[in-house]
């Protein structure tokens, strides 16, 4: 059976005009992924990113941090990101959510975390593309990536949060109470692991961030 690498972006912009671009933290957190899986061993057969700056971002500094040269980042626009504006927009009728992310950090995570939850209801007009549609494209992202995979084979696919949130929920057969949660607990590269072949997904492990837990990377384990 083949190995998908199912990562995280690193550490965006939150709070700034333009959150889709990695930080200086988020471009090291790649690297430091990058060493973790060279020195694991692990060889990449085909990487896959969506078409976010910050998701095509980190799988270039993932493979900086590997000594990889040569190995295309592919695109695929499925592994995209729910558009998280449009979400607080709808449900606040328009409010600024980089006001509020800046002015009460705290409660701007309660009113998304509403808004959120309204929105896998159905009960949110504006958005781009309903919850349904969004595991749909998540689902089918992942299968292209996986297709052709050869049993030893290791995939790389760098998406965002809640996309691996609901993916994940779906593999596990949970209810949408838990894609929330697994999406406003994912952390910056951090990654799962699904095993795949012969038409099946199965979740291995999730979440992991091994290259930031010693001692003096412990700072870098963000989540935005």
């Amino acid at each position: 059976m083949a190995t998908l690498f199912l990562v995280r972006h690193g550490q965006a912009s939150f709070g700034a005009a333009n959150y889709d671009c990695l930080s200086d933290v988020g471009r090291q957190q790649a690297r430091w992924l990058g060493e973790y899986f060279k020195d694991r061993g692990v060889q990449f057969r085909r990487v896959v990113a969506g078409t976010l700056v910050r998701q095509q971002d980190t799988a270039s500094n993932i493979l900086s941090g590997m000594g990889v040269d040569g190995l295309a980042v592919e695109s695929h626009a499925g592994l995209n990101e729910y558009d998280g504006e449009s979400l607080y927009r709808s449900f606040t009728d328009g409010a600024d959510h980089r006001a509020h992310q800046n002015s009460d950090y705290q409660d701007y995570w309660r009113t998304f975390r509403a808004a959120f939850a309204a929105w896998t209801q159905g009960e949110l007009n504006g958005m781009p593309e309903t919850w349904i549609d969004f595991g749909a494209r998540m689902q089918t992202a992942l299968s292209n990536a996986v297709e052709g995979a050869a049993r030893e084979d290791s995939l790389l696919v760098v998406s965002s949060g809640g996309a691996i949130g609901r993916a994940v929920a779906d593999l596990l057969g949970a209810p949408t109470q838990t894609a929330i949660e697994l999406n406003l607990q994912f952390r910056n590269t951090g990654f799962c692991e699904l095993i795949v072949g012969r038409g099946t997904q199965r979740l291995l492990s999730f979440n992991n961030v091994p290259h930031l837990e010693r001692a003096e990377r412990r700072s870098a384990i963000t989540f935005a």
